[in-house]
């Protein structure tokens, strides 16, 4: 109830501060449906996202904009368009925001998906090219990719032999999760008999849990400072106890 008073409070202030504000020109902007006061266009969504893009891309057009807040978003949902945008034009649309939650700790640390493009994110990748995927690094894991690969195929053999429904999704990312592990660390981290597997994937799950949630401090900024739903508050005791993981696994292969 709190919350919501809160909320209500802001949405009322916000929505007189507006009224005297000038009317931005949008002029650039590619179609899209019309926003309502303070929340714009977050009930368009729904609760299924995917589908409702979907449905107003048929009206709109493959490519349109959205207003979710105080955030302008531009979506496109065609595969031209989507050529346009990741490749012709990446480096100057490459660039990603910082969910609020992954503020918690310093978004620095918590991996080269989430940092902007900068040096920083420049001199992680080089590391990434010179240590992990460089040729002879690839050639010295072969044998392990190749055991891996074996593994997944005794699994789906064995599935079928008795008749039984494989999830590709679920088999696929853990070959590649072990693959990735064994590499790195030299460990398992998808084996369910593993104490080390299961806390990582406590720490994961909690993790990518708060980062998917929709947070109000990534629609208005300016609540960020309160952290209304209390994502990064969580988010902070899930990231460090994965970097504090992650941090002993380096620790013992280092030793």
């Amino acid at each position: 109830m709190e919350f919501l008073a809160y909320f209500l409070c802001f949405c009322v202030a916000f929505f007189i501060l507006r009224l005297k504000w000038k009317t931005r020109s949008t002029s650039k902007l590619p179609p899209g449906p019309k926003p309502l006061p303070v929340i714009e266009n977050l009930l368009d969504l729904g609760d299924k996202p995917h589908r409702s893009l979907t449905a107003m891309a048929k009206i709109y057009g493959s490519i349109m904009t959205l207003k979710l807040g105080q955030v302008t978003a531009v979506v496109v949902s065609s595969s031209a368009m989507a050529k346009e945008v990741l490749h012709t034009n990446d480096p100057s649309l490459c660039d990603r925001a910082i969910l609020d939650s992954l503020t918690a700790h310093d978004h620095n640390e918590v991996g080269l998906p989430w940092i902007p493009v900068s040096p920083l994110w420049r001199k992680y990748r080089k590391i990434c090219n010179n240590t992990l995927f460089v040729g002879k690094i690839m050639d010295a894991n072969e044998n392990l990719r190749r055991r891996k690969v074996e593994e997944l195929v005794e699994i789906v053999r064995k599935s079928a032999s008795k008749g039984e429904a494989v999830d590709v999704g679920i088999l696929a990312f853990t070959t590649t999760l072990n693959l990735l592990s064994n590499a790195i660390f030299s460990v398992v981290l998808a084996d369910s008999k593993s104490e080390l597997a299961r806390q990582f994937k406590k720490y994961v799950h909690g993790y990518l849990e708060e980062a998917g949630n929709p947070n109000l401090s990534d629609y208005f900024p300016v609540l960020r400072k309160l952290d209304i739903q209390g994502m990064r508050k969580r988010m902070k005791i899930h990231m460090g106890s994965l970097l504090k993981l992650l941090d002993s696994m380096i620790k013992q292969r280092m030793n």
